[in-house]
C-alpha cells in the first residue's frame, strides 16, 4: 500500500510525495525521493492519505529513509548552495537584473540547482541561466515567487499567536479583496488587514464563507430594534459571538444575543432576524 506525504525541502518548498508503506515513513523523518531526472531529500511534515489510482503520474516517489551518507551529501550541498548564491548574485549585478535572490538548493545528487527569487515584474533571466549553467556545470532552475510565497517559506508567528497560515497549511493563494474585509466587519486600516508579506491576510479568504453564513442572522448597525429593556438602536455587532450592542435614548448601552432582539425594517415593519 502506498501513502501520500507532504515533504518540505531545505529551501522551504513543500511538495507531495508518494511512498510505500513498507518504508515506514513517519513525520519528521528525512526521506530520499525521485523526481523527474534527479533525486532529492526532504523532511516529512505530514502523512496525508492512502494513494489512489488517480494520483498525478509525475508525483515524486519516495525511495528510502535518508541514510548517514544522504545526510552527509545534503550538508555538502548546503555549502555548495551558499557558494552558488554568491556566484548568482555576482551575475545578477553584472547583468543589472532587478531581482532579489532568496535561496539556492542543490538536489541530493547535484543534478539540478534551484534558485528562488522575487521581483516586482517579469524578469528576462535567459542570459543569467546561460552564464550559471556554464559557471556551475549543472542544470539551473530559476523560480520567481511572490511575496506571499516568500513568507510561506520563511514562516513566522502572526498577531493571532499562531504560525503563519501560508507556512502551516495553505497550498494555494486565492485572490483576496477588501470587500471580504468589509463583510467581516473588520477595520480597513492597512495594518489590521495585511499580513507580514504586506498583502491582504490569507484568512480573509478561507474564513469568508463562514462569515457570510453568520451574516444571514445578523442585523446591521443603525437599525432600530426591540429588546427586553425597550427600544434602541444597534450601534455595534460581533459576527462571531452573534451579539449586538444596543444604545438607548438615555445613552445607556447593553449587549444582547441576536436571538433576544427584534429588528424593525426601514418601513417600521417588524421582522424577525431569522427572516433577514
Amino acid at each position: 500500500m502506498d501513502y501520500v506525504y507532504s515533504v518540505k525541502l531545505e529551501n522551504g518548498i513543500k511538495l507531495e510525495v508518494k511512498g510505500a508503506d513498507s518504508l515506514d515513513l513517519q513525520v519528521n523523518d528525512q526521506c530520499v525521493f525521485r523526481r523527474s531526472f534527479y533525486q532529492d531529500m526532504g523532511t516529512i511534515i505530514r502523512k496525508f492519505r492512502e494513494a489512489t489510482d488517480q494520483e498525478d503520474p509525475e508525483m515524486p516517489v519516495a525511495i528510502r529513509k535518508a541514510t548517514m551518507h544522504d545526510l552527509s551529501s545534503a550538508t555538502e550541498n548546503n555549502m555548495r548552495s551558499k557558494n552558488a548564491m554568491r556566484t548568482t548574485q555576482n551575475f545578477v549585478d553584472s547583468l543589472k537584473l532587478e531581482m532579489k535572490l532568496l535561496n539556492a538548493h542543490y538536489s541530493l545528487d547535484g543534478k539540478q540547482l534551484m534558485i528562488q527569487f522575487t521581483a516586482d515584474g517579469r524578469v528576462d533571466f535567459r542570459e543569467l541561466v546561460k552564464e550559471l549553467s556554464q559557471a556551475l556545470n549543472t542544470r539551473i532552475e530559476l523560480r520567481q515567487i511572490g511575496v506571499r510565497d516568500e513568507s510561506a517559506i520563511y514562516g513566522g508567528i502572526f498577531i493571532c499567536g499562531q504560525e503563519l497560515c501560508c507556512s502551516r497549511f495553505l497550498k494555494n493563494f486565492d485572490s483576496i479583496n477588501v470587500k471580504m474585509a468589509k463583510e467581516q466587519d473588520l477595520s480597513l486600516t492597512p495594518s489590521n488587514i495585511s499580513g507580514v508579506c504586506g498583502r491582504l491576510k490569507c484568512c480573509l479568504k478561507f474564513e469568508y464563507d463562514g462569515y457570510l453564513e453568520l451574516e444571514k442572522t445578523m442585523p446591521h448597525r443603525g437599525e432600530m430594534c426591540n429588546t427586553p429593556d425597550g427600544k434602541g438602536r444597534i450601534t455595534d455587532r460581533n459576527l462571531l459571538t452573534q451579539t449586538v450592542i444596543v444604545t438607548f435614548d438615555s445613552g445607556n448601552t447593553k449587549r444582547y444575543h441576536v436571538s433576544e432582539i427584534t429588528v424593525f425594517d426601514k418601513g417600521n415593519r417588524k421582522k424577525e432576524n431569522s427572516d433577514n
